[in-house]
């Protein structure tokens, strides 16, 4: 059974923009942390990859914003890889609030970058192993 990475985020304040619902460029910041989740989950954390020489890097960002959320709400997250290449992979995000309905969902395009050569990392097989199980087929999630 394919995996997910969830949690759930408060929202605050400074998140709020003037026309009194959460910025756009938080979501950005909630995929961020998913995608740190997603690394620590499969026992790649950033600290390991850098010192191993490489690091993610976002290639592309997409997100269709459905419904505003407000101050005092929360937000739950879920993200999964949707599709696995050699070379990159495509993260899914959807945004729920408390009712349950389906605020925002996103994509972002993601490789490895080899800090030495500044070009993307090839996935070796036992790469690819340990994010399959949060490979998810897209009617599935």
């Amino acid at each position: 059974m394919p995996q997910t990475i969830r949690f759930r985020e408060s929202i605050h304040t400074f998140q709020i923009d003037f026309n009194r619902h959460v910025s756009n460029i938080v979501y950005i910041q909630w995929m961020e942390m998913g995608r740190l989740k997603l690394l620590q989950a499969v026992g790649l954390p950033v600290e390991q990859t850098d010192a191993d020489g490489y690091l993610p890097v976002l290639v592309e960002t997409r997100i269709i914003y459905k419904r505003p959320l407000f101050l005092g709400e929360s937000v739950d997250i879920e993200l999964w890889i949707s599709e696995l290449s050699g070379v990159h992979a495509w993260m899914d995000f959807r945004f729920q609030n408390p009712a349950g309905d389906v605020v925002a969902e996103g994509k972002q395009k993601g490789i490895f970058l080899n800090l030495r050569t500044n070009r993307p990392r090839r996935l070796s097989e036992s790469d690819r192993a340990i994010f399959l199980p949060y490979l998810v087929e897209p009617e599935n999630p």
